[in-house]
């Protein structure tokens, strides 16, 4: 089929489009004059997502924005929040609308349920774009009624969002308050162990007298080190006595044992000047050579002393070797009992440090949660009230007018065609020539056309 054929079908058959068109409007203007008048009352609210979190104090990333926003929707348009409007509202309590539910339910359910879904289905809610606003529209009969509907839709969705923040919150502080009470116990457990400990063993200050302890015990590690060297030198020494006596230390360093040799040195030089001047027999000479031997004697016996003392010395090394050594390992043993100790007692303060950081860590948190639950602050606020609407939002005569024509049109151009398929006939020449599947050779005109043709002549003549 060509434009053309379609055109010509619309001619021959323009009064069906008409009647279906004219049929279609007088039944939409009919039934929208007939329609009740329904007005429809629109609130905003603001949901500030940008800001911290006035209960949990944290911002909400930016890319749970949508899915943040569509929950706030859902719970806008939840049961929860319309039973809450019901209570707002008092509509349970309204005769005529118990009446009305007995009528429809038979005494089934409840009728805050029943309003709830009644109240949901002439609800709108939609988000504004690219904005944190959402717009809440009410349709009633009662322009009044449609603006209040409206307005406590809003505020059950205030106060339903923050009980949906608070009840968690009241649950943890339950729970942390039980929690911290054991926590408690604990500590105090944990620091009557210590206690105990410490008064069982005599602790004041652990620290103060490890540390005393331990100093002794490095003095007598020293004083150990210091004598077993002075035993190790006096043993080598005691080895010399006896072979080498002039060349120990001590006799050398002896100032009695010099004064003695510078003496017999100088007699010895009295004597060999005496020898040559006064001769052997002289009695000078026999009296210091006397004199030479009394003090030769008398530096022998200086030097046996002497080594003999080393004997003595080397065994008071001995003895105090053994003495040090002793209290070094009492030392030791003591040292060692007061690490077990300050180990014990760690432990002991070290449980009692962990009860006492979990016990604030909770007890803090216990502050907080408890905080928590008495919020009465959210970020969501009203951001227009719902005003009572002056003209109504249904029915809409021209929109539905202007529907009602586009879809007369079509419903009649759609009935011509299916009149055309049921009866078709020859429109035009091509529709001739598709037909008998022959060259088209000519036309000829309506009888009007041609009179009105031959008029035109006859007055041209």
């Amino acid at each position: 089929m060509t434009f053309q054929q379609f055109l010509l079908i619309l001619r021959a058959r323009w009064k069906v489009v008409v009647g279906t068109l004219a049929l279609v409007f007088a039944t939409t203007l009919v039934v929208s004059l007939l329609l009740p008048e329904r007005f429809t009352a629109s609130t905003s609210v603001l949901v500030d997502v940008k800001s911290s979190d006035p209960i949990m104090g944290a911002l909400l990333p930016a890319q749970m924005l949508p899915g943040y926003m569509a929950t706030q929707i859902d719970i806008v348009t939840s049961d929860r929040v319309a039973e809450r409007v019901v209570k707002l509202l008092k509509l349970d309590q309204v005769p005529a609308i118990q009446r009305d539910w007995r009528e429809d339910t038979d005494g089934q359910g409840t009728i805050s349920q029943w309003l709830a879904v009644f109240l949901k289905k002439h609800l709108d809610v939609r988000p504004a774009r690219e904005s944190s606003v959402i717009n809440i529209e009410f349709s009633g009969t009662e322009p009044r009624f449609a603006a209040a509907v409206a307005d406590a839709f809003a505020r059950a969705y205030i106060e339903t969002n923050l009980e949906l923040k608070v009840d968690p919150a009241r649950q943890f502080a339950e729970w942390f308050d039980d929690r911290n009470k054991q926590l408690r116990d604990n500590l105090e457990k944990a620091q009557t162990r210590l206690s105990s400990f410490q008064r069982e063993q005599g602790i004041v200050a652990s620290d103060e007298r490890i540390d005393v302890e331990t100093a002794r015990l490095n003095e007598l590690s020293s004083q150990l080190t210091a004598i077993q060297a002075a035993r190790a030198e006096s043993q080598s020494r005691q080895k010399q006595v006896g072979t080498s006596n002039e060349t120990l230390p001590e006799v050398l360093q002896n100032p009695l044992i010099a004064g003695l040799k510078s003496d017999i040195a100088r007699s010895e030089a009295q004597l060999e000047d005496m020898r040559t001047r006064l001769g052997k027999n002289h009695p000078d000479f026999i009296k210091t050579e006397s004199q030479i031997n009394s003090l030769r004697e008398r530096l022998a016996l200086e030097t046996r002393r002497i080594a003999s003392s080393l004997g003595t010395t080397d065994q008071v090394n001995v003895q105090r070797e053994a003495e040090n050594r002793a209290s070094l390992e009492r030392q030791k043993k003591k040292v060692l009992e007061l690490k077990t100790q300050r180990d014990e007692l760690a432990v002991l303060q070290r449980d009692v440090e962990n009860a006492q950081r979990v016990y604030d860590l909770t007890t803090q948190r216990l502050a907080q949660t408890n905080l928590e639950s008495q919020a009465r602050q959210t970020n969501i606020v009203v951001l227009t009230p719902a005003q009572p609407p002056i003209e109504p939002s249904s029915p809409k005569l021209l929109l539905n007018s202007l529907i009602a024509v586009f879809l007369g049109l079509l419903l009649g151009v759609g009935t011509a065609l299916m009149l055309e398929l049921m009866d078709q006939r020859v429109r035009g020449a091509e529709g001739l020539s598709q037909l008998i599947a022959a060259p088209f050779l000519g036309s000829i005109p309506p009888a009007q056309a041609r009179r009105g043709r031959w008029l035109s002549r006859k007055s041209a003549a």
